[in-house]
């Protein structure tokens, strides 16, 4: 990929998190890139198209940054400190704030709303695999909808970005939560093999649709 290409794609993320997605525009890509606004529509054809093409590209990189982290975890807990911790991380760099821009374009703009999933989704696969690992052999292995779960996850994970702009304090509740049901899905798994068998068939049988 050119020279050019790179920093338009950095600059149309940069563009987003300075302007928010109603004030992105070729001319504010462009000075955020330090190049002639022309090149916009010379290298990608569109403005939504840039923006489609710097959210993949940065979702992926930063999914990448995370992942030799994601895949040393070894329990729900370890999962939610190293999801604090990205947190922390991302909301300081901006980075969410760039999914968080992307999906409220894509509410009334339809051209965004296959990339912005498509971004979305590489957090998400990302999350399934751990989640399937670390859920392996667990009493509510065989009754999670383990993808389903990990999409809550990632719109948890963007949802808490916004909150905890408004409301630090409860989004830090929020986390705790989350922490407490790791706990408890831990002291679950610790439990012995009849006391287990009896506690899945509890779960299977109230998870069971009639």
């Amino acid at each position: 990929m050119s020279d050019t290409k790179q920093r338009l794609l950095a600059g149309a993320l940069t563009a987003i998190r300075q302007h928010g997605i109603a004030g992105v525009s070729a001319r504010t890509i462009a000075a955020a890139a330090g190049v002639n606004q022309a090149l916009v529509f010379y290298h990608f054809g569109s403005v939504d198209d840039l923006l489609a093409a710097a959210c993949r590209a940065g979702t992926a990189e930063r999914v990448a940054s995370w992942s030799g982290r994601l895949a040393g975890v070894r329990s729900l807990r370890e999962l939610l400190e190293v999801g604090r911790a990205l947190h922390a991380e991302e909301r300081t760099s901006g980075n969410v704030s760039v999914l968080a821009q992307m999906l409220a374009g894509a509410q009334t703009e339809e051209r965004l709303v296959a990339p912005t999933a498509d971004a979305l989704r590489i957090w998400v696969d990302e999350i399934e695999a751990v989640l399937r690992r670390l859920l392996t052999g667990s009493p509510f292995a065989e009754v999670a909808d383990v993808p389903g779960l990990a999409r809550a996850v990632s719109a948890a994970f963007v949802g808490l970005e916004l909150y905890d702009g408004v409301d630090a304090a409860g989004a830090e509740r929020a986390m705790a939560a989350l922490d407490q049901l790791g706990v408890l899905i831990e002291i679950v798994d610790e439990l012995g093999p009849v006391t287990r068998q009896l506690l899945q068939r509890k779960i299977t049988k109230a998870t069971r649709r009639p």
